[in-house]
């Protein structure tokens, strides 16, 4: 704890140096003094509290809410002087906002805490004292060998040091880190890779340096020092030889790594963002209105502080014959009655502030997040999966999004390749029914119908079967047949591969009858039409970013020494000096516009001499400890060249269902998609333009390969000059992982300039960090758009937090990124309808709610205002502490809750179709300035209405003042404080509530039930209220106040007459406002209104989303309905 503090106050460092040194099993060295360097435990922490911080970090965000802290200050100043108001009436309802709040969040983050748990206490198993020792997940200490069985997640990050396999291969799948579920394979050291016992690892004697931990997933640099029969083996690690926690380890039975990092300072917790809180725009709409409207409670307490004394200055007012003032008050100071007096007309008026306000729209986001949960358009039915609310503070936001930043592996795509195309010899072929048919034959044809391959067929088959890390599975290499049954016909083979494209490869090339049947040791096995061969792996020339192709050197039964190569077009083309180069540039092309993934095959012979040559120098290039990296890709470039092409391959990635229709809504609804992707160029580009994220007549620009800031920044300037003189099209921007590092370091405002001005924008190579970047960069432009990210991942995390709104979607790569998302939903093209129909729904519904609150409390306390210059300014409240309590939280709260929770202002179906309807609310279009403006000024009128039209109607009415009151001729006095507060009060409570109601397009049996309940439960209750003498109450000021003021027919005529005259105004501006302006929404609802009168099918409309609004309440009825809302 104490090292902890000291760390965050900066007296000590985690780490002192730029390199760790772990002791293999922890054998420090026994001589010297050597003090043990400290590092993190293995625990992961995503919680946001803790028991100790939870209550001072949890009030400390809650009073950042302005209406909350300005309460904690009413009631404090209510429990220093007198006030008009008990402090009860302001300490109450801020104790249960505070209460219910605090139980919510602190419920969601023990859900957090839940799950960290079950990571943290995973078994594990340990290599301690010569033997395998059982414990969890956070008991893993830097040092530690630990052994991870097939299938199992690493639980920390692992330096290999031996698997089952002789080589000390093993393969892993990096899906919850960087998206792709390929097969990835990794190597042991040689000599730790023979220690395949926990015996021999025990007696390992080795030290690791490594670099300190760093987010960057590709990038390790380390060495291990082997102490061998007194003498010392140095030998360089690598990315190779690092397994990272949150990958899988797959086609391999076990293996034992070192742990060299843990916890949160393994690269998968370095690369999540810390979870902070989100607060929706609507959220910060209600804190600036809060903050005018404090500034007219001040005003509004101020100039009835300086009236009071300006009215009190003549003698007769100041001390009235029958108030007169007591010795302590003649002598107190002027200063302290003026600061007594303003605090006093401060708690009379403060609720003008509506605390009440927030527990609603707690309630209507929390009950209206279950409505997500409950819609059967957003269920799966394939994987049983629904969509999922984790934070219901943003659901508002949903309706605000104008940038949308998607993940493509697993998010757009299925990640599951299909073979389409290929070109041989300059000749295009498909696939027909396992044959390999010439583009023009169909089967029946004499060509079409072949049984045999041609030479240039079979070697291009043969070329696309040695060179990939394709595995197959292990426990089909077993028996003396392998996978062919005794009738030559070979039973499917599950392959295991680094790429998706190579394993779609080879099993199209099995189905055609050329089959890759495995390795064995260094030998691949392959069975042409059934006659098997044997190639000895030489060498894998590794696939990497820069060159964009990979390569194996074999020797072939007969001897010869082979390279196959095959990667990108603009890559193996050019290097290519033999073979049909131009026709098959055509085909990758026409493969392209068909938005396939292509890939170049080529392959070259070598002389004995040539060989020789070349294997010298890879020996010397993988030894080398300086500079390793760039002498090996001079070698492979050296190697790679004077090739003779064969051919080309098209190979589709499956799109997940309705994506084009999907990306094309969100941009019909003004939506900017950026997909940002972790996967190669070639591919996300190819991806991008099947998915409709980039057009045909697109004009693609590309900020790629840029290794210097220089280049860099004059390619921007060249790429913002093309937009200029192209506005007329469209544009989409390319742009790579390093380029955008050095775009974001100098160039950050220009880089900006040219995205905006882009239709689509797609960035690939990126890590996760950089994605969570790039969306705070747009997120903090001075736009300040709403932005939301969409991944699958754990490498789309970070994004995921880093965004107004993050969305996981519940795909094959495990749950890191629903646990860290604030919604989660099964498939992509559940987003148009989740944004569409519930996100314009919540901010509908929100939008209103917040703004006819203050509507409801202007026209609550306005009156209370205009009261005091009847009465000097004594501070006598107009209604009774009864009145004054249950206004806010039972007479006027249920229907505008209701509303909030079932309003559809127009029918869902229509607002799906028509996804241009989104603009109407987008940029908090409902929740500006004019419309805060309109409502505020309605309530003022309305007040004033209430006000004076009780005072003129029923000033003069002396029926009511049965009790024998006498008016006095100049009508200061009017016809009693109490009958007279409860008349405007009846009015008011009537006209707010019928104004929901014309707020209302959407009405059922519910909304019927609590607008006129409210009406009516006002009404038993206050002659309930004032018919009894109740004798726990101080006064009995209402006692049959409400009787007398019912049994005047005046006082039914004014209330009638009030209402009408409030409303009246208001429904002719609406009319008019609809005919002479009317919005896309406003038009929607024209034409769904004249659709239903002419189909004549009202009833049996309002009765089916009736029953739709019941189901919404009864969840069980789930699986035999379907709740569109």
């Amino acid at each position: 704890m104490l090292r902890w503090v000291r760390q965050q106050l900066g007296f000590d460092p985690p780490h002192q140096s730029d390199t760790r040194t772990i002791y293999i099993a922890n054998r420090f060295p026994q001589h010297g003094h050597y003090v043990p360097q400290k590092f993190a435990d293995n625990r992961i922490i995503s919680s946001k509290y803790t028991v100790w911080n939870f209550v001072p970090k949890n009030l400390f965000e809650q009073f950042r809410r302005v209406a909350n802290f300005y309460f904690l200050i009413i009631f404090l100043v209510q429990l220093m002087i007198d006030t008009p108001t008990s402090p009860i009436t302001s300490g109450l309802p801020l104790f249960f906002v505070i209460t219910v709040t605090a139980i919510k969040q602190g419920y969601e983050d023990w859900l957090r805490h839940k799950a960290d748990n079950e990571v943290n206490g995973a078994p594990v198993y340990v290599v301690r004292s010569g033997g395998l020792v059982k414990t969890r997940s956070k008991n893993i200490r830097v040092g530690d060998i630990v052994r991870v069985a097939k299938d199992e997640t690493f639980p920390v990050d692992l330096v290999l040091l031996s698997s089952d396999r002789v080589d000390g291969s093993c393969h892993v799948t990096t899906a919850s880190l960087d998206g792709e579920t390929n097969l990835k394979t990794h190597v042991a050291v040689p000599e730790t890779a023979v220690l395949q016992s926990v015996a021999n690892l025990d007696k390992l004697v080795a030290v690791i340096e490594c670099q300190q931990p760093e987010a960057d997933l590709y990038r390790f640099v380390g060495r291990i020092t082997i102490s061998q029969q007194m003498e010392e083996i140095v030998r360089p690690l690598g990315p190779e030889s690092l397994l990272l926690r949150g990958a899988r380890l797959k086609n391999t039975k076990e293996i034992f790594g070192v742990a060299v990092y843990t916890g949160m300072e393994t690269k998968m917790a370095l690369n999540y963002k810390s979870k902070s809180q989100k607060r929706s725009a609507v959220e910060k709409s209600m804190n600036s209105f809060l903050i005018i409207y404090l500034i007219i409670l001040l005003f509004e307490a101020i100039l009835s502080t300086i009236l009071k004394y300006a009215w009190q200055a003549e003698e007769k007012w100041d001390e009235p014959w029958y108030n007169e003032k007591t010795e302590h008050e003649r002598n107190s100071s002027k200063i302290l009655r003026f600061i007594s007096d303003f605090l006093a007309f401060l708690v009379l008026y403060n609720f003008i502030i509506p605390i009440s306000l927030y527990v609603t729209v707690e309630m209507q986001k929390f009950l209206g997040s279950f409505f997500i949960g409950w819609d059967l358009d957003l269920y799966h039915e394939e994987t049983n999966q629904r969509a999922q609310v984790n934070t219901s503070d943003l659901n508002e936001e949903l309706g605000q999004v104008e940038y949308v930043f998607t993940d493509k592996t697993g998010t757009l795509t299925e990640n599951e390749m299909q073979f389409r195309e290929c070109s041989i010899n300059g000749i295009k072929y498909q696939e027909v029914n396992g044959k390999l048919t010439p583009e023009g034959f169909s089967e029946d044809s004499p060509d079409g119908n072949r049984h045999s391959l041609m030479k240039e067929e079979e070697l291009f088959l043969k070329a696309v079967c040695l060179c990939h890390t394709v595995q197959i599975n292990a426990d089909q290499t077993d028996g003396a047949d392998g996978p062919w049954h005794a009738n030559g016909i070979a039973s499917p083979l599950e392959y295991y591969a680094s790429s998706p494209d190579e394993k779609a490869l080879v099993e199209a090339a099995s189905r055609v009858g050329v089959v890759f049947t495995g390795t064995s040791g260094d030998t691949m096995e392959v069975k042409s039409l059934g006659k098997p061969e044997r190639y000895k792996l030489l060498h894998v020339l590794e696939f990497d970013p820069n060159r964009r192709r990979m390569s194996v050197i074999v020797e072939s039964p007969s001897g010869e020494k082979l390279l196959f190569t095959k990667g990108a077009e603009s890559s193996i083309l050019p290097r290519s000096k033999s073979g049909e180069i131009d026709k098959t540039r055509i085909h990758v092309d026409e493969f392209a516009l068909k938005g396939l993934r292509t890939l170049c095959v080529a392959y070259r012979r070598f002389t004995p001499e040539e060989y020789q040559e070349i294997g010298k120098r890879l020996r010397e290039a993988r030894t080398a400890l300086q500079q390793r990296e760039e002498r090996l890709a001079d070698v492979f470039n050296f190697i790679e060249r004077d090739l003779e092409l064969l051919g080309a391959t098209g190979v589709e990635d499956k799109l997940q269902e309705k994506i084009q229709e999907t990306i094309e809504a969100l941009r019909l609804a003004g939506i900017k998609v950026w997909v940002l992707t972790g996967d190669k160029h070639e591919t996300a580009v190819s991806v991008s333009l099947s998915c409709g994220h980039f057009h045909r007549t697109m004009n693609i620009l590309e900020l790629v390969q840029h290794k210097s800031d220089s280049t860099c920044a004059e390619q921007l300037r060249q790429l913002a000059k093309r937009i200029k003189e192209d506005h007329v099209i469209q544009h989409g921007l390319v742009v790579d992982g390093t380029s955008l590092s050095l775009a974001l370091r100098e160039h950050e405002k220009l880089f900006m300039e040219v995205c905006k001005n882009c239709s689509a924008v797609l960035c690939c190579r990126m890590a996760p960090l950089q994605k969570a970047k790039v969306v705070r960069l747009l997120k903090t432009s001075p736009e300040k758009p709403i932005t939301l990210a969409i991944g699958d991942g754990a490498n789309d995390v970070s994004m995921i937090q880093e965004a107004h709104v993050g969305i996981g979607i519940m795909g094959k790569e495990g749950r890191q990124a629903v646990r860290n998302s604030d919604y989660a939903i099964a498939r992509f093209k559940f987003l148009s309808k989740l944004l569409f129909v519930h996100g314009h729904f919540y901010y509908i519904r929100i939008a209103t709610l917040v703004q006819y609150f203050f509507y409801k409390n202007v026209c609550f306390i306005t009156p209370q205002f205009l009261y005091q210059f009847f009465c000097l300014f004594s501070q006598q409240t107009l209604y009774d502490s009864v009145y004054l309590t249950l206004y806010n939280i039972c007479f006027t709260s249920l229907p505008v809750l209701i509303y909030s929770l079932f309003e559809q202002h127009v029918h869902p179906h229509v607002l799906q179709s028509k996804p241009v309807l989104y603009r109407d609310i987008s940029k908090n279009a409902h929740l500006g300035f004019k419309p805060f403006l309109y409502w505020t000024i309605l309530g003022f009128f309305h007040a004033f209405v209430f006000f004076y039209g009780s005072y003129l109607l029923m000033g003069e009415d002396t029926s009511l003042l049965r009790n024998g009151q006498i008016l006095k001729p100049n009508r200061q006095m009017m016809f009693g404080n109490w009958t007279f507060g409860t008349l405007v009060f009846t009015v008011m409570v009537i006209t707010v509530t019928m104004k929901m109601a014309l707020e209302t397009h959407f009405w059922t049996w519910i909304n019927h039930f609590v607008t006129w309940g409210s009406i009516v439960f006002y009404f038993i209750f206050s002659l309930f209220y004032g018919g009894i003498i109740w004798p726990f109450l101080h006064t009995q000021d209402m006692y049959f106040v409400f009787v007398q003021l019912l049994s005047s027919g005046s006082a039914w005529f004014a209330i009638i007459l009030i209402v009408v005259a409030c409303l009246f105004l208001d429904v002719v501006k609406k009319v008019l406002y609809r005919h002479l302006q009317p919005t896309s929404t406003e038009k929607a609802q024209m034409e769904e209104d004249k659709g239903s009168v002419s189909s004549a099918c009202d009833f049996a409309e309002s009765r089916h989303r009736g029953e739709d609004n019941r189901q919404l309440l009864d969840p069980s009825s789930l699986p035999d309905s379907s709740y569109v809302h």
